[in-house]
């Protein structure tokens, strides 16, 4: 009955491990269970659930918090090595080398081939391709002739030969005992099994991570009193992951996949924003905003003396009553006087209105550009709802057509697969008509203008001054609308660009700020670099050119930057 593989890696074998020596799941030094569930969710949305297994290969724990650690891993290898130098110190690969040489020539010789395949097949073998073997496979015609049948044994020892001769290329045998043919798979095969095995503990060894080892595979080399510690170590271990899931917010369903809740969205996002931030100091640049004094609803400690028009809201009352008793004299009552008053100096936290446009047409599926741009919306949105909970936040997919996406939704998000691969297009289509569906259209495509509307649209009815439109693409637009005719041009056509100016120019006149973050991408030209310059430059915006890992950065920190200046 074969054995039900499970989750997690092993770490413990001949010494008895101590269960009050883990790690406490609350622990904040412990594993990084949200971070590898993000990543496999960014990558993959919600077409393919994180397996436990999955999950057991992304974590990584410290091996010095398992008591015994190093001593079994230690034990184990031994055993392993032991085997290994036993094998190689009893065979020699000489003479099986020489038999599966002539057993290759023996069978190729009993083969007839038709007289049209001959010099093919005499060619194949003196050079010993098994591809040109399989083609004259093909090239009979009809797999039931002798002919047919022979091939498939002339490539099967072919095949057998190769593996005799990497066996001997691969490994040094110092023994004397011959093999056979057949012994020398055997050999093989499990000297790979042991190497595999020998890195597997090498990479437990180095950085704690579970799931690696396969115990199926090492059943053959240990004892089963030896392997059921390894089993009893290995339920702690995924014990010790499922406490750690529950606290990060990772719940299982029915199947066994995890799933992400909003406590783990939170807990990802404030990592999310702790990693930005904490490389921002270290390139000299400081979190907190300079300063603006004036009547604002952010209190600093910093105190003055109170001027006529302050409000009293402000007023730093402990700081007063000190200068009230200093003041006056002994025989005096208290009174406060004007000049003995302190009020906290305040700064302004202006009200923003952003929405922001993410490209997720066909083009960003290659380098992973769209895992960098759902990133950088996670951390934008952790940081508004932690730092500018008044701020308005709103996100947009684009490519053929832009949508509206809730923030639960960006995690699935997934570039848009190319349906057509002609050199050029030139499509149009009135979407008015009844019998025309989006499902239809080819949804690849890049629409920044219709972006931009849906973006304008949204902003309208915002009670800020400082409205603004991010949008983050790797290139030229290939879509447009015009009234209720969209336009697919590829290569990028001037009627798309001159249509999204227009777009953009009625953004700027409604006092809405166009900030373009331009992705690098394999296709991009210095067409695409001055198309996004043009047009922060027509809209009074501005454009950033970054690189995908910095993407999060550079939106966070630009954001956090246009809210020190005040937009508009």
């Amino acid at each position: 009955m074969e054995r039900r593989r499970q989750a997690g890696g092993i770490v413990h074998t001949y010494q008895r491990y101590d269960p009050t020596n883990f790690p406490s799941p609350t622990d904040p030094s412990g594993p990084d269970l949200v971070s590898s569930a993000f990543e496999h969710s960014l990558m993959y949305g919600s077409r393919r659930r994180l397996t436990p297994e999955e999950l057991a290969r992304a974590i990584r724990i410290d091996p010095s918090q398992i008591q015994g650690f190093g001593p079994s891993i230690d034990a184990i290898r031994a055993i392993l090595e032991e085997r290994k130098r036993k094998i190689l110190a009893t065979y020699e690969t000489d003479r099986v080398q020489q038999r599966a040489a002539e057993e290759l020539v023996a069978i190729a010789h009993l083969a007839k081939p038709p007289a049209e395949l001959r010099k093919r097949y005499q060619r194949a073998v003196q050079t010993e391709q098994i591809f040109e073997l399989e083609r004259l496979w093909y090239s009979t015609g009809n797999d039931h002739t002798p002919f047919a049948h022979h091939l498939l044994k002339v490539m099967q020892s072919m095949g057998d030969k190769y593996q005799v001769d990497e066996l001997a290329a691969k490994y040094d045998f110092t023994g004397q005992t011959p093999l056979t043919v057949p012994e020398a798979l055997e050999v093989k095969q499990e000297l790979e099994k042991i190497d595999e095995l020998l890195e597997q503990l090498k990479e437990v060894e180095q950085n704690g991570q579970i799931g690696i080892i396969d115990l199926e595979e090492l059943e053959e080399f240990v004892e089963p009193g030896q392997l059921e510690q390894l089993q009893q170590m290995q339920k702690m271990v995924e014990d010790h992951l499922r406490e750690i899931a529950e606290q990060q917010g990772l719940s299982q369903d029915s199947s066994g996949a995890f799933q992400l809740t909003p406590q783990a969205y939170k807990i990802f996002q404030g990592k999310l924003l702790s990693k930005i931030f904490s490389s921002l100091q270290a390139s000299k640049t400081g979190r907190h905003q300079g300063a603006i004094a004036g009547e604002g609803a952010v209190e600093l400690q910093e105190t003055k003396p109170y001027e006529f028009g302050d409000s009293l809201a402000n007023l730093d009352l402990s700081q007063s009553v000190i200068n009230t008793l200093i003041n006056r004299r002994e025989d005096e009552p208290i009174r406060f006087r004007g000049d003995d008053l302190e009020i906290h100096r305040t700064r302004n936290s202006p009200k923003c209105a952003t929405v922001v446009v993410m490209d997720m047409s066909g083009s960003t599926r290659y380098d992973g550009q769209y895992m960098h741009v759902k990133r950088m919306a996670l951390a934008l949105d952790g940081l508004i709802r932690s730092e500018f909970p008044g701020d308005y936040l709103q996100f947009v997919e684009m490519a053929s057509f832009a949508k509206p996406v809730k923030r639960g939704e960006i995690i699935d998000l997934l570039p848009k697969p190319v349906t057509i691969s002609d050199p050029l297009v030139r499509l149009k289509v009135d979407m008015s008509r009844q019998d025309v569906s989006e499902a239809l259209i080819p949804p690849h495509f890049t629409n920044i203008q219709h972006g931009l509307q849906q973006a304008r649209l949204m902003l309208a009815n915002q009670d800020t001054p400082n409205k603004q439109v991010i949008v983050i693409t790797d290139g030229l637009p290939t879509a447009h609308f015009d009234k209720s005719w969209l336009y697919l041009l590829y290569p990028p056509d001037p009627q798309t660009e001159e249509a999204t100016f227009r777009e953009g120019m009625m953004c700027k006149r409604e006092g809405i700020t166009i900030n373009i973050f331009l992705l690098p991408s394999w296709s991009q030209t210095e067409e695409d670099v001055h198309f996004a310059r043009n047009l922060a430059e027509s809209t009074a915006g501005r454009v950033i050119f970054t690189g995908g890992n910095d993407l999060d950065r550079f939106v966070v920190w630009d954001y956090v930057n246009r809210k020190r200046e005040i937009l508009g």
